[in-house]
């Protein structure tokens, strides 16, 4: 009897130990597992990084980038106003710790962006004449683009030129200088540095409408003999808009030109948004209400469920077509920091990343792991 005991004993923690072996396995290949080394064979998968990453004083949000993200885009530091605020100063202090940052961890470094209506020189809104505009422009895209001539591996050289209906922005360039601007920009780009890859960057990119004028806008410069390596399509998204069907059409008419797809500004709000609000024109602003700040108090699970069966279903799409995307950007690398908690509205409180306001992984960052896991043990 004794013996038996004995022998049942043995047996119940020989399968006991079994058991542990097998968890502290699959809790070891959780921990080596990170977006960036799953999907390294797809495409780079990058965040958009604020002043405090920049400068290294967020630990936290420089822990989650170093490990989960192989490529980095700029919020600010790079844009006009930051970098050339008046006609002859330059600050390029923000922008080289931007740079030496991705370099130090060997990240694909996004330059962002060389010519934008927003956020530009303040002076050159009052520029009437276009000789002087393209002097100023070609001043700006030549000491920018040469000072980091072989450090930025892909510029958004012209971000947000079209109007919703495929038509050219009246933006200041447009109104001063005609559309020869595109022109004027991309060949710049190229001659300032001509190993970088080259972007025409804008939101709305799925809309059948918008999508045809940016097809005239790159057509029109492969006419031209000027180099345009790709495409941006800034993808702040919600939970059912845009249907998939359509920007899967986008990226594949896009890549029939011959270039690339970046996904450059992903982001999916769970918010309800004014009837009028128009794409991501940041100088739209609407009044805050508790309908339209609903969740204050944590996200709801089914929100939560919501959340991630979305993402999941974006990057299977993605994955399906990965051989037209090169890169994939978050705008922003945890909730607390994304600039959708101040726009359209200001002050309130969203939940469009996958990882939460403590830095901790969400469902959504699970379903988008999960992918990639099942894709492997699948082969």
């Amino acid at each position: 009897m004794l013996k038996t005991a004995l022998l049942f004993l043995g047996i119940l923690l020989f399968l006991l130990g079994c058991g542990k072996v097998k968890e502290n396995k699959r809790n070891t290949v959780n921990e080596l597992n990170s977006l960036k080394k799953l999907y390294e064979e797809n495409f780079y998968i990058g965040a958009a990084v604020n002043d405090q990453i920049v400068t290294e004083k967020n630990a936290k949000a420089l822990d989650v980038l170093k490990k989960e993200f192989n490529s980095i885009s700029p919020e600010n530091v790079m844009k006009w106003a930051e970098i050339h605020p008046t006609p002859d100063s330059f600050y390029f202090d923000m922008a080289d710790k931007y740079v030496a940052l991705g370099k130090k961890n060997k990240m694909h470094v996004v330059g962002h962006t060389l010519l934008w209506h927003s956020q530009i020189g303040p002076w050159m809104n009052s520029v009437k004449d276009s000789a002087t505009m393209a002097n100023y422009i070609r001043d700006h895209i030549n000491t920018v683009a040469t000072r980091y001539k072989g450090k930025i591996d892909s510029w958004d050289v012209v971000n947000e030129a079209l109007n919703e209906d495929g038509s050219l922005r009246e933006s200041i360039f447009l109104k001063v200088i005609g559309d020869r601007y595109l022109d004027m920009a991309f060949k710049l780009a190229e001659k300032a540095d001509p190993e970088a890859k080259l972007y025409y960057n804008d939101y709305n990119m799925w809309k059948p409408e918008k999508r045809a004028g940016a097809i005239r806008v790159i057509e029109n410069l492969q006419k031209n003999g000027i180099k345009i390596d790709g495409v941006g399509m800034q993808a702040h998204w919600s939970l059912t808009e845009p249907s998939l069907e359509e920007v899967e059409n986008s990226i594949v008419a896009y890549a029939n030109l011959g270039i690339k797809v970046a996904i450059t500004e992903l982001d999916v709000t769970v918010l309800p948004n004014p009837w009028e609000l128009e794409g991501a024109e940041v100088s739209q602003n609407f009044e805050n209400s508790e309908e339209m700040d609903p969740y204050t108090e944590g996200l709801p699970d089914s929100v939560q469920v919501q959340l991630a069966e979305r993402y999941r279903d974006i990057f299977k799409l993605f994955l399906k077509h990965s051989d037209k995307i090169d890169r994939v950007t978050f705008w922003g690398v945890n909730d607390q920091s994304s600039w959708l908690n101040n726009w359209p509205i200001n002050n309130r409180t969203n939940y469009p990343l996958l990882f939460d306001r403590e830095y901790q992984t969400k469902k959504a960052y699970d379903a988008v792991i999960q992918l990639k896991t099942d894709s492997t043990d699948q082969h």
